[in-house]
């Protein structure tokens, strides 16, 4: 990112410097638009509430803070706690801050005035959170507008701004929410320099757990390689979600790695690994699954299975431009993979019958991919107007949206060998008579494959963020070059 004139958030070291800009920028976008709904009112005011504070259970252990998304998208502030107002008229831009009783300087550090918050953020005023009753009074505003609307990936309602005093106020909390969200989903030039960045850390550090790989290892060993690098070497205090890290059958569990499965099976030889990690940096973040042998070297079915994935990926990105439905893109890395799993031998007949009942999805039951920003499943997959595709596999996309310049999503197909899944496929017979059950047999307990990659779409096609080894060589020969082949060849002797 090029250096701004301003505040910014940095870490130091190789760290991304953020400058306070971006959020700068971000709420003239959204004046903006606010600016030409003909449902605003002159003089109205936008009020969010940022996030709070929270304590493990009934203790006093209190959970590490990270701020609540709209709230950073519009501010950027790290401190929880906070409020913030615009202007939609003029755009100026209020922070209120929390008033610090003076044991907080004890136990907590350094107490800084408004001043301090209003250089910090590049905002135009800062104030107590006490007297937010008091300024916006004197605004005489029309309106407030706060925020009150239904995440789409979650089903969860996001929290409306609330203080005391606010029923002396006319409130619309219906107007912002499609608004905010749908200028969430346009990143602009810095924001998607923000995701390269974490791309680029978090692709780093994929590749260093593809180099510690060993066979007998604990899934949770790779997954603290990770997070190790993303913090040393990217500030990355926090990771985007939970990181998935299954190996052998566990690879076909798709949120595997939960607090019931917590990425602690021994890596052995003949495992698939399959590890779904991204760091986050200042909020934005990444979503990257690499999936390889433990070994170091694929088997024939791990590489015939690798290269029908890798296949579909390739053809979604070379398909992937501004117009394109992203339902099609789910049906064509089905078509393909259904393509390939007939040439292994797994599957026989026509592909466009198999398509026809829906048997794409007994493999790749999620969908293709999501948007992706400050949140991993980033909002505005279905704003009003776009609807859900009640369909086996489609039903499980996250948007089914068209494609425009400035999206950023993942890229995620994956096939997968579920025993329920594949049960159920082999009883139903509308979709048993494609199978070919003597070889299915051959995959039970192989796991599964995903290959995850983030990008942004182009005026022409697509910028690939994400930089990990990809082929079936690249894998091998990087894995080979700290010796991993030689060693997991003299573990797997001692285990024989």
């Amino acid at each position: 990112m090029s250096a701004a004139v301003g505040p910014s958030y940095w870490l130091g070291n190789e760290t991304l410097k953020v400058p306070a800009a971006l959020f700068v920028l971000n709420r003239r976008r959204l004046c903006e638009r606010l600016g030409i709904n003909k449902d605003v009112q002159k003089s109205s005011i936008v009020l969010l509430q940022g996030g709070e504070e929270t304590q493990r259970y009934c203790t006093d252990t209190g959970v590490l803070f990270r701020q609540e998304s709209y709230f950073h998208w519009m501010f950027g502030v790290t401190e929880s706690g906070c409020y913030g107002a615009i202007d939609v008229d003029t755009g100026k831009s209020i922070l209120f801050i929390p008033k610090l009783p003076d044991s907080y300087a004890v136990w907590m550090g350094k107490i800084h005035p408004p001043e301090y918050f209003k250089q910090k953020y590049a905002v135009d005023e800062a104030h107590y959170t006490c007297e937010i009753a008091s300024i916006l009074s004197a605004r005489k505003p029309s309106v407030l507008l706060t925020l009150r609307g239904v995440n789409t990936d979650s089903g969860n309602i996001c929290k409306e701004a609330s203080f005391e005093g606010i029923s002396q106020f006319a409130v619309n909390n219906s107007i912002l929410h499609p608004e905010i969200v749908e200028c969430r989903v346009f990143k602009t030039d810095m924001e998607l320099e923000v995701l390269r960045y974490t791309n680029r850390i978090s692709s780093e550090a994929h590749k260093e757990v593809m180099k510690a790989a060993r066979v007998g290892m604990q899934e949770y060993e790779l997954e603290s390689v990770f997070l190790h690098y993303c913090y040393t070497r990217g500030g990355m205090r926090h990771s985007s979600y939970t990181c998935i890290c299954g190996t052998g059958d566990n690879s076909s569990v798709l949120h595997y790695g939960h607090a019931g499965a917590p990425n602690d099976k021994t890596l052995a030889a003949g495992d698939m690994c399959l590890f779904d990690m991204g760091g986050e940096y200042y909020c934005y973040g990444s979503d990257i699954t690499c999936s390889f042998p433990a070994t170091g070297k694929f088997t024939p079915d791990q590489k015939d299975i690798y290269e029908a994935v890798l296949k579909s990926s390739r053809a979604v990105m070379k398909a992937l431009k501004p117009g394109v439905a992203w339902p099609d893109m789910h049906r064509l890395a089905d078509r393909v993979h259904l393509e390939e799993l007939t040439k292994i031998g797994i599957l026989r007949g026509n592909v466009d019958d198999m398509m026809k009942v829906h048997l794409g999805a007994v493999f790749m039951p999620h969908g293709l991919g999501h948007f992706l920003g400050i949140d991993v499943h980033d909002v505005g997959g279905y704003p009003e107007g776009v609807d859900r595709i009640d369909l086996p596999g489609l039903k499980s996309l996250r948007t089914a949206r068209v494609l425009q310049e400035r999206m950023v999503l993942t890229i995620e197909p994956g096939i997968y060998f579920i025993d329920h899944v594949l049960d159920q496929a082999w009883a139903d017979p509308a979709q048993s008579c494609f199978i070919n059950n003597e070889v299915l047999q051959r995959f039970r307990g192989f796991g599964g494959v995903r290959i995850e990659d983030d990008i942004a779409v182009t005026a022409s096609g697509m910028e690939l963020l994400t930089c990990v080894p990809r082929t079936v060589g690249e894998i091998e020969s990087f894995m080979a070059k700290d010796g991993n082949k030689a060693l997991d060849q003299v573990v797997l002797s001692q285990q024989l």
